[in-house]
């Protein structure tokens, strides 16, 4: 487990996130949501050992990351962030780079590795574009290249910044799906998501930031009888169990933003 314990943290003298407590436990798809400049990415960076917390601890499997090197800590938690430059490297080599926390000397890939790494592309349907170059491809497509190079890192727990970022529907729908199989596998998932409805379908906890605090942590059904969505983005969301979905109101319209959990 990823325990944060009464984390506050920032950049410089600015500190964003004010005494957050969440745990990140294995087996769990947990949504982090919040208007823009609420903490989320923050929060999931010094959930990940990337920003320093200037009060709490966050402990990982009852050690803390402090006393961790940062290629411990990255053979236990993948990051992918949300902003990334695009790489002079084809696909098939982005992706084994999620394989270099587990290399040793003399740091050379075996064919574990490649193995490994050639799962992640068809895991992500990115197989027959293991040698295309990243800069030919699309945005959507650079982030299914993105989210294969964090599955290739097998780790027990992995942290996306708005991992549905560039892609269509169909892509998102997709990308849920792999990742609650992921946590159904005993994987830890900690998603900044800004489609509420596809989060609420899909997640197993939602975790509410406004303001750098953590308002609520808990399951979609209490979260959507609570009033917090309602007060924190001014929307009522919904379940329908006659369609299998969540939906949101907004000023007295029905907006319809749905994310169906089909059977397999």
């Amino acid at each position: 487990m990823i325990e944060l314990k009464g984390i506050s943290a920032g950049y410089g003298r600015d500190t964003v996130l004010h005494g957050i407590s969440l745990n990140i436990p294995r087996g769990r798809l947990i949504s982090v949501i919040g208007p823009n400049g609420s903490g989320k990415s923050t929060l999931l960076k010094t959930a990940a050992g990337l920003l320093s917390a200037s009060e709490g601890e966050v402990i990982l499997q009852g050690r803390s990351l402090t006393g961790l090197s940062r290629s411990e800590i990255a053979r236990h938690i993948a990051y992918l962030a949300q902003g990334k430059s695009v790489p002079d490297m084809t696909v098939g080599q982005l992706v084994l780079h999620g394989r270099f926390p587990h290399l040793r000397y003399p740091r050379k890939y075996s064919p574990k590795d490649r193995s490994i790494a050639s799962d992640a592309l068809c895991r992500m349907g990115m197989e027959a574009l293991t040698d295309r170059p990243m800069s030919s491809l699309s945005g959507g497509m650079r982030q299914n290249a993105y989210i294969a190079m964090v599955l290739a890192q097998d780790t027990d727990y992995i942290l996306l910044d708005e991992p549905t970022t560039y892609l269509d529907i169909s892509r998102q729908l997709e990308l849920m799906k792999t990742l609650r199989a992921l946590a159904d596998s005993g994987k830890g998932i900690a998603a900044v998501m800004h489609d509420l409805p596809l989060a609420f379908s899909f997640s197993d906890e939602i975790a509410v930031t406004n303001d750098g605090a953590l308002l609520a942590a808990d399951t979609p059904e209490v979260l959507c009888q609570s009033g917090v969505i309602k007060s924190v983005f001014g929307i009522e969301l919904k379940y329908s169990a006659e369609e299998n979905c969540y939906h949101y109101k907004y000023n007295s319209a029905l907006s319809r933003r749905s994310a169906a959990i089909e059977p397999d």
